[in-house]
């Protein structure tokens, strides 16, 4: 592939939006030693993507620019590096790339053979796209600080779970994750996806926008032993009410109040705790739900599809902040 053009969506600076994306040609990226380079099928979006672009890591992210945007990639192995031995040319394979480069918004993109795996068939590439970054951090927070063991093995009552924001991306994987334990799960959503939550598997569904959903309080006055907080701007004061004696918040976009609330909470020795999470992709973990996919356990629901060509429609749709399951962008 050395020395060919594609096409790649990128922004020049932070802030901007969906004006601050560009349509390019560049080379197509060589693969390092331990990299693959697919040709991409399906990408799917992120809010840690428009985020990056807003500099809200900055300085840590990107790590240059220009910078093409999104990690969460299913594609055809095309290229491998040097010492790669699980793939091989032709394989069809669902990818994490790095926030710190990203690359996901073009028609071809280099990924750590450590953080793909196989995708078989019964994946569709819209699917296994959607998966990764949204999978992940639910899969993280039910069976890290939350304590749910997916297998159901777990003894004794069942753990009350409260998701917020459930019908987006993290929140419809961690519903229907959730269910696969011992768990009492209690959903927030807006009007127009209470049905749709309840399908997922959520035993209660509240209506953030009424009374009892802003307050958060469940129909059958459950308190929670984990809330996975998916949406923002809900303080600490609404949680604490709800939670039971060693209630955990378990954060997906902790800002500067959520992180004093951790350290105040860390110092004085309370019981209920704010966790900030942060995700760290493991292949084994990525295999896990490319599996549950597969046996039919766990899906993807798609919000939207969008053209590569159209990829600013994307990420409007993104940053608006009402999808319902997930974005795909599509060379």
């Amino acid at each position: 592939m050395a020395g060919k053009l594609m096409h790649a969506v990128q922004y020049e600076s932070y802030g901007g939006g969906a004006a601050g994306l560009k349509h390019v040609e560049v080379p197509v990226p060589a693969p390092k030693k331990d990299e693959v380079l697919l040709k991409v099928e399906a990408t799917s979006l992120n809010p840690v993507d428009w985020k990056i672009q807003k500099g809200l890591l900055r300085p840590l992210m990107p790590r240059k620019f220009p910078h093409i945007p999104a990690t969460d990639v299913a594609g055809e192995v095309v290229e491998v590096g040097s010492v790669v031995k699980n793939f091989k040319l032709g394989d069809k394979v669902v990818a994490l790339f790095s926030h710190l480069g990203g690359g996901g918004l073009a028609e071809f993109g280099v990924a750590k053979e450590s953080l793909t795996v196989a995708r078989p068939p019964e994946l569709n590439a819209r699917e296994a796209a959607s998966l990764p970054v949204a999978g992940l951090t639910a899969h993280q927070a039910l069976t890290g600080p939350a304590g749910v063991k997916l297998d159901g093995s777990r003894d004794g009552p069942p753990i009350n779970i409260l998701i917020t924001a459930a019908s987006g991306g993290v929140g419809h994987y961690a519903v229907q994750l959730a269910k696969l334990g011992n768990t009492h799960v209690t959903a927030t959503c807006g009007a127009r996806n209470l049905e749709f939550v309840k399908s997922l598997g959520a035993d209660e569904v509240l209506d953030y926008k009424t009374p009892d959903g802003a307050a958060l309080r469940s129909p059958s006055g459950k308190k929670y032993d984990a809330v996975v907080h998916c949406a923002m701007g809900i303080p600490w004061s609404t949680f604490e009410p709800n939670l039971s004696e060693n209630g955990k918040v378990i954060d997906m976009t902790p800002g500067p109040s959520a992180m004093w609330t951790f350290a105040l909470k860390k110092l004085t020795f309370s019981k209920k705790q704010l966790v900030p999470l942060l995700m760290i992709p493991k292949a084994e973990n990525l295999e896990f739900l490319v599996r549950l996919v597969k046996e039919g356990k766990l899906k993807t629901v798609i919000d939207s599809v969008h053209p590569l060509s159209r990829a600013e429609d994307a990420w409007s749709k993104s940053i608006d902040g009402h999808a319902t399951g997930k974005i795909v962008i599509e060379p």
